[in-house]
């Protein structure tokens, strides 16, 4: 099946948009997942200057790119987090602030509706990104978290995040969140009680990323076929496991990326432990036709390297046509 495979600049965003138009089109992207930081797409500039977006448009055309979605996943994280310095470091000043806690989380969740506002402005119907967890930080089970304390952390997600979905649906937008760790849905049952938590929303989907399943040993291929009906867009990043040895454990021990005492790394799309091959055919089965993303991320690789890689790589599963007739047809 045919779909449109884009670069995420999220990756990318200390390069000037233009740049990375310039490199996207070289290698033969089709078009970009466009990232809320950086000068890549600046959110408050969308809304508040009318030439801003055509701007953004004209520079895409010129390099033959095309957009299907932005992504604010540093502002998301914001929304339901307890935020601390981390994330002083990768929000805009404006929503910082004085960095009281709640005052950051209410200027995040500002942020996200006027993200879905900007997203229509530029013409595009899925924003992708995270949302943040108020109990994330009880996922170790110790000290003993009461149930009651997990239930008070999905009714605050959903506390905060109808009212950001209300506005989705006003501007005609869906919000794909990307299952992550440190999410409120990190895997596939933490995905089922959050779907419920906000009624499911048709205004509320989920971006796949397989490359945050496999060092969870989550099956991406069920999870794609379950979930079918949610799933609003397509990030191909890939995960290496590296845990026989019997000391490189999944947590990582706190170790940066690269570092060879891990027990896993994101690594170059089609270099790591994703079943490819499945994840294309289940998109096929399910009948998916959205962008395909490319997410580059590898600390021990070299982006100009890996991106055109990648995009080769992807290309090949993507250009799989769905047969009009079964193979077993002929001999009736």
């Amino acid at each position: 099946m045919t779909r449109p495979v884009t670069l995420f600049t999220g990756q990318w965003a200390d390069l000037p948009f233009e740049e990375v138009c310039r490199l996207a089109s070289g290698w033969g992207y089709e078009g970009l997942e466009i990232a809320c930081w950086g000068d890549h797409f600046e959110v408050d500039k969308a809304l508040a200057d009318d030439d801003y977006v055509p701007r953004k448009l004209e520079t895409l055309a010129k390099h033959d790119l095309k957009v299907w979605a932005i992504s604010n996943h540093l502002v998301g994280q914001a929304v339901c987090d307890n935020p601390d310095e981390r994330h002083k470091a990768i929000l805009p000043e404006r929503i910082w602030g004085d960095g009281e806690p709640e005052g950051v989380r209410r200027r995040a969740a500002d942020e996200i509706k006027d993200t879905a506002r900007a997203a229509a402005r530029l013409g595009v119907d899925t924003v992708i990104g995270f949302t943040g967890s108020s109990i994330w930080h009880t996922v170790a089970m110790f000290p003993p978290t009461p149930e009651a304390m997990v239930e008070r952390g999905y009714a605050d997600f959903a506390e905060r995040w109808n009212p950001i979905l209300d506005v989705f649906d006003e501007v005609g937008v869906r919000f794909a969140h990307e299952v992550h760790p440190s999410e409120i849905a990190y895997d596939y049952w933490t995905t089922v009680r959050t779907l419920e938590a906000i009624g499911h929303r048709p205004a509320f989907g989920l971006n796949f990323d397989p490359s945050h399943f496999v060092w969870q040993e989550l099956d991406p291929v069920g999870f794609l076929f379950d979930f079918r009906d949610r799933i609003y867009h397509v990030d191909c990043k890939d995960t290496k496991v590296r845990t026989g040895d019997g000391r490189r454990g999944r947590l990582s021990s706190h170790l940066p990326w690269a570092d060879l005492r891990r027990g896993w790394d994101f690594i170059s799309t089609g270099r790591g432990d994703v079943p490819w091959e499945d994840v294309f055919r289940a998109l096929n089965a399910i009948g998916y036709a959205g962008p395909i993303s490319v997410e580059w991320e590898d600390a021990g690789m070299d982006r100009l390297q890996g991106a055109p890689e990648a995009l080769e790589f992807v290309r090949g599963l993507n250009s799989m046509e769905i047969p009009t007739a079964s193979f077993d047809s002929a001999f009736t």
